[in-house]
């Protein structure tokens, strides 16, 4: 039986954001492929309790500092260490271009690798300048010891062969396609204006709190998500909305069906994230049926197609766009439809999951030469 030892996430079974959901996805998969699947956890990350864990797949928790600068780098180096020194397994499978600085260890012990090279993460505002260059110096030893790469956006690949002369395999993130869903109580059908992502800045936080301030004089605007540290961001939102009762922020949901459920019933949700690939929650949006206005990438465009609206990163466009969803039943419900019938035909899991297994086999099969 072949092995794969899955790393760069917070573990399995977890709920905190695109990796996470891929893993809960992947990890079962492999096993049913008749993969040994060991996949590296951090203690206060995983949900032992989960109804929905699979057993078969091995959760290794390792060590690590728990900080927004540290978390990454210290975790990826345990699980690491284990997997060079104890597991030994036929192929690693890596997330993100920091934990290049560990594609070494593996390279002397002829384990492959195929690393998923996540997004531009030097050019997200949320990191310092220390920071950035850390991820850069990852990706450039990613470019230089990873035996295969994975972009989840044909836009990033297109960034690597220009930067680094490394070709991939392109491979999105699927989306759930739910059946319907009750609604969340208090709102209505097409009634409401969502928001879902992380606090920070690159993810037009900022923006659409001020466009929320003039939208919720007439709809409700719901807000999920928080910057995962506390500090001012959080501040500002909890302060909106305990002075606004037509703003709702709920934090961080980890219950998959309640998220999808605000997805399904929005009559406009805005995708504010401007650095990255394929996203995992603009994807998902799609498969719930969400009418989408989304802040006018590369990326975005990508994915999208013509299944949503574009916009400038400015409260202004903001507002302007999603009343027009607001105030058009038909127009809404159409980009819905468009969008659902998108991530059916481009995003489904089916076709990830078998794409990792395809890229992890042919590797498994060799020793790396890199």
């Amino acid at each position: 039986m072949p092995s794969v030892a899955i790393i760069g996430t917070r573990g399995y079974p977890s709920y905190y954001g695109g990796f996470e959901t891929l893993v809960r996805h992947l990890a079962p998969y492999l096993v049913d492929e008749g993969w040994d699947v060991t996949v590296y956890s951090r203690p206060s990350s995983i949900k032992t309790d989960d109804p929905a864990l699979d057993r078969r797949v091995k959760s290794v928790v390792t060590w690590g500092v728990e900080s927004k600068s540290l978390s990454t780098l210290s975790y990826g180096f345990s699980s690491s260490f284990d997997a060079v020194f104890r597991s030994k397994p036929d192929v690693a499978l890596i997330m993100n271009v920091a934990n290049g600085y560990f594609l070494p260890l593996f390279r002397a012990r002829h384990i492959p690798t195929v690393v998923n090279v996540d997004g531009i993460e030097w050019e997200r505002d949320k990191w310092g300048t220390i920071a950035k260059k850390t991820f850069q110096w990852g990706a450039n030893l990613t470019a230089k010891n990873a035996s295969h790469l994975v972009f989840d956006a044909k836009a990033i690949g297109t960034r690597w062969m220009q930067e680094y002369g490394r070709n991939g395999t392109f491979i999105p993130y699927g989306a759930d396609i739910p059946g319907d869903l009750p609604i969340e109580p208090g709102l209505t059908h097409r009634g409401y204006v969502l928001y879902v992502a992380r606090f920070v800045p690159e993810n037009t936080f900022s923006e659409f709190l001020e466009a929320a301030k003039e939208l919720s004089r007439d709809w409700p605007v719901v807000v999920v998500g928080s910057s995962g540290h506390g500090g001012a961001l959080d501040e500002e939102m909890a302060t909106l909305d305990a002075n606004n009762s037509n703003i709702h922020w709920l934090g961080h949901i980890s219950d998959d069906q309640r998220l999808y459920s605000l997805w399904q019933h929005a009559g406009a949700y805005f995708h504010g994230h401007s650095v990255g690939g394929t996203n995992p929650a603009l994807v998902q949006a799609m498969g719930c049926g969400a009418p989408i206005v989304a802040r006018d990438t590369i990326f975005n465009r990508e994915v999208l197609g013509k299944s949503g609206l574009f916009v400038n990163p400015n409260s202004e466009a903001i507002v302007y766009s999603i009343l027009q969803l607001m105030m058009n039943l038909s127009e809404s419900q159409n980009l819905a439809q468009y969008a659902l019938l998108r991530a059916t035909n481009l995003y489904s899991w089916s076709g990830v999951e078998q794409a990792y297994n395809k890229a992890l086999i042919s590797l498994s099969k060799t020793k790396s030469t890199i």
